[in-house]
């Protein structure tokens, strides 16, 4: 029986009922990851096998203490994991263990997850393209000379070519919408705050990133989210976390807002948008009710502010870093820019950000969500950098590319990213639905439901074939 492509709900449901056990699902794991990690390189820092299976052994051993008990996970590289590197992608940082858990590294091991590694990410997790001079570049499973975005493009593709079943990611601008939708998996963004990043240095201001789950199935990523969610006493922001415990399918009499290409404002490459309405005649025919929707904010003051905000939030993070003369020249861009700032430049900013907000609320008297394809470029060469244009036009930064994924990014709005299929060349793509904040658990509701209807993620990469 290969087990390495069932949903994680399934597989944690015959842990407990020892139909398998923990050992023949890590055994299971890394055979997967020995077949197909060295085509892919999704899969970094892979531990050793003996003490993983003495962990299994364990685990076997004792009673189901949580949520992921028994379950192999790999974490994002941007992430602390007791005991292994923590290389951010960058040479400045290979090699270094890290003492301790992040914090929902933490909830994860509390939950029972046995971590086996760590997933690829760009560089400081700078660019929807995963490579870096660490651990090299991350291939499509559908095509491994092609990209398979970022920065969660590790934990995506892991995913898609069953080495994991579950996988945790972070989201800036993006990555765990792009990569999903890049490998025919899911990924969610969810509400900012409802998902604690670590607690250190500033707190109160730089809200654009957030930590959420990667699954092959709505319903495994409430799973993943619900140990993840949850305030943290030491920071100022946080919220209720949702009843995840029963997502069901649920699409009928909901009301969804097509956004498109934002008015035509927004380059798209050819299907994409064809690609996404099949899809979004899936929830039509599930009893949904999609309506197009007129650009409802400026592009150009949506943009500003973006450019703005993520200058100043990347700057305040890496400027330390700036005289080392290792970084990568997309993050050298971004930590100048920022120096460059002023105080009432980054206020303007603001504004902009609580105005788009205001204005998306009054969106979501009418609509129960919003979609948005999740790139607008195909799977590019993976020997790129980044798209340098769209249809001749020329995009002016390294993430102009991705413009598609600020209005959630911008306003911190749940997102989950659904595959919408394959293009012409065989390359799948993904649509994001949007709510409005806090109502993460009717996303997945909507989600799941199209899940049934489709289920993409069951359309394995040739590397599985």
């Amino acid at each position: 029986m290969d087990i390495t492509g069932r949903e994680a709900g399934d597989l944690l449901a015959m842990l407990e009922r020892r139909e398998i056990s923990a050992q023949e699902l890590m055994r299971a794991t890394l055979e997967r990851i020995a077949a197909s990690n060295g085509a892919l390189n999704a899969i970094v820092d892979l531990r050793d096998e003996e003490v993983l299976m003495q962990e299994a052994r364990a685990a076997d051993d004792a009673p189901m203490r949580g949520a992921l008990h028994g379950l192999p996970m790999a974490v994002k590289d941007l992430a602390n994991v007791g005991g292994l590197p923590t290389s951010q992608g960058s040479p400045l940082f290979a090699g270094q263990v890290a003492q301790a858990d992040d914090l929902h590294v933490a909830r994860m091991r509390a939950a029972g997850a046995i971590f086996i590694g760590k997933t690829n990410t760009p560089e400081f997790g700078l660019g929807s393209h995963t490579f870096n001079p660490v651990h090299g570049v991350t291939r499509n499973p559908y095509n491994a000379a092609r990209s398979c975005g970022g920065s969660s493009g590790g934990a995506a593709v892991a995913l898609a070519a069953g080495m994991l079943s579950l996988a945790d990611g972070s989201d800036m601008m993006g990555s765990l919408r792009n990569p999903a939708g890049w490998c025919n998996v899911y990924g969610m963004r969810p509400s900012w705050s409802l998902v604690p990043s670590e607690p250190r240095a500033d707190t109160f201001l730089h809200q654009l990133s957030t930590n959420g789950p990667m699954a092959r199935s709505p319903r495994d990523m409430a799973r993943l989210l619900a140990v993840m969610a949850g305030p943290d006493p030491r920071q100022p922001h946080g919220m209720p976390v949702p009843d995840l415990s029963d997502i069901r399918p649920e699409a009928k009499g909901a009301r969804i807002g097509w956004l498109g290409d934002w008015g035509g404002d927004w380059p798209f490459e050819a299907g994409i948008l064809d690609l996404s309405e099949e899809a979004l005649r899936v929830f039509e025919g599930l009893g949904a009710r999609v309506e197009p929707v007129k650009p409802p904010f400026s592009r150009v003051a949506l943009w500003q502010s973006w450019v703005t905000l993520r200058h100043w939030a990347v700057s305040a993070n890496l400027s330390p870093l700036l005289e080392s003369g290792r970084l990568k020249p997309e993050a050298i861009w971004e930590v100048e820019e920022g120096q460059r700032l002023s105080a009432l430049k980054v206020h303007k900013a603001s504004v902009i950000r609580s105005g788009w907000f205001a204005a998306a609320a009054r969106l979501f008297e009418t609509y129960d969500a919003l979609v948005l394809p999740t790139a607008q470029v195909w799977p590019f060469p993976a020997d790129w950098t980044y798209p340098k244009e769209i249809n001749g036009q020329q995009m002016d930064t390294y993430h102009r590319w991705m413009e598609v994924v600020v209005p959630a990014s911008l306003a911190g709005l749940p997102a989950v990213a659904v595959p919408a299929g394959f293009g012409a060349g065989g390359l799948p793509m993904g649509i994001q639905l949007i709510g409005r904040r806090g109502d993460d658990a009717r996303l997945l509701e909507l989600a799941q439901a199209y899940h049934e209807a489709t289920l993409w993620p069951t359309k394995r990469p040739p590397v599985l074939s």
